[in-house]
């Protein structure tokens, strides 16, 4: 929870574990230091918090544990700037800043009783984690969950020890497929826009969230469609976007609506009437 008084005070956190996903990317897991700050700390799957390293800067990320597991709060980050590096070079023990929850969540009150579909690429996996663990961890208010998942090879591929028990649980039916062919990868190789043409999910009675780089997401749901999706059922999530996270710097803004406000979760119908600027 950020400070009510001073939404720009971040929270004192600190780091429990460092977990090498990929070359590129890091997780870090977060307990916050005050105990009453951590009891009242609530959040809801898809929502965001602002981390950020003394001195350096703050960069946002979802949260992509789930609140029905409350061990501690975790964030994926994919090296890409200063802030990112920083974060990179935390280790168990060091302390960072944490605003948050922020932003609006995952519709899952449109998603119970529905078929689920999700659809990740590299990095975009780290909001959809959080989405997948809560259904399984809630599996019976939802229908069958297709989880595809691409990277551009093995390497990149993040949660490489949670695949095996995502591809155990039951009701979770999970592709894996890399853009070209590996030695030894025992998956699909393939685009994940063509993946998702050969696997060709039914839309009917479901539900498609999809999340990974802009043009993965470009062409994801253009497949989608061309399966039958109706844009009020494929939802995609803009959290790239924000800066502030709390609608005052504006540089999130799409036409009239903010990213970090009205968002970072967006059905393409909502995104449909907005401007043409993503």
């Amino acid at each position: 929870m950020t400070d009510a008084a001073n939404p720009y005070l971040p929270l004192a956190a600190t780091v429990v574990e460092v977990v090498d996903e990929t070359p590129a990317i890091k997780t870090l897991r977060m307990t916050l230091d005050d105990p009453a700050a951590r009891a009242a700390f609530t959040y809801r799957p898809g929502q965001v918090v602002q981390l950020s390293v003394y001195g350096v800067g703050e960069a946002t990320f979802v949260l992509n544990s789930t609140p029905t597991r409350p061990e501690f709060l975790q964030c994926s980050v994919m090296r890409a700037g200063e802030v990112t590096e920083a974060l990179h070079a935390l280790r168990t023990g060091d302390q960072v800043g944490l605003r948050g929850p922020l932003g609006n969540a995952f519709p899952l009150d449109a998603l119970r009783g529905r078929d689920v579909l999700l659809v990740a690429g590299g990095i975009g996996m780290a909001p959809l984690r959080t989405l997948l663990l809560y259904m399984l961890d809630n599996r019976a208010d939802f229908g069958t969950i297709r989880l595809l998942y691409g990277a551009r090879g093995p390497r990149d591929m993040a949660y490489g020890a949670e695949l095996e028990q995502w591809a155990a649980a039951p009701g979770l039916e999970l592709t894996l497929t890399v853009d070209a062919p590996d030695p030894g990868w025992p998956h699909r190789t393939g685009l994940i826009p063509n993946v998702l043409r050969e696997l060709a999910p039914s839309p009917e009675g479901a539900v498609a969230v999809t999340c990974g780089p802009p043009i993965m997401i470009r062409f994801t749901v253009q497949a989608l469609r061309e399966l039958g999706f109706a844009d009020a059922a494929i939802v995609t999530t803009l959290e790239r976007r924000m800066k502030c996270g709390i609608g005052l710097c504006g540089r999130c803004n799409i036409g009239p609506r903010y990213v970090c406000v009205d968002g970072p979760v967006f059905t393409m119908a909502e995104l449909g009437e907005l401007p043409a600027e993503l």
